[in-house]
């Protein structure tokens, strides 16, 4: 079962590469007609060859966004309030006490 799993996915490995590139492809050519469309109006600049698209397009991904797609990552993804509210509802008066000691003093402003 686990291996037949496994080659299903070498199957799919080209196809996603295929998709990839075709995306990468479409999307160059989408900043190609943005661009021309609308900053040469604007600002004088000249008007993008499809090649210089996508080195505009890469450069801003490197630059603004990695080449990672889908949801950023966030960065409190360590913190996960449910953990926090367990850890509390479980803490005896004495543990209670001194955790907001603790914090008092890591919140006071001298």
């Amino acid at each position: 079962m686990e291996q037949s799993g496994i080659n299903r996915m070498k199957r799919r490995k080209p196809f996603f590469l295929l998709f990839f590139i075709a995306g990468l492809f479409a999307i160059s050519a989408v900043v190609m007609v943005l661009w021309n469309a609308i900053v040469p109006s604007l600002t004088g600049f000249s008007a993008l060859s499809y090649w210089q698209a996508m080195g505009l397009f890469a450069l801003s991904r490197i630059l603004f966004g990695s080449f990672r797609f889908g949801k950023p990552p966030s960065h409190h993804s360590h913190f996960n309030p449910g953990n926090l509210r367990d850890k509390l509802m479980n803490m005896d008066q004495e543990e209670r006490k001194n955790f907001r000691e603790e914090w008092k003093s890591r919140c006071d402003r001298k």
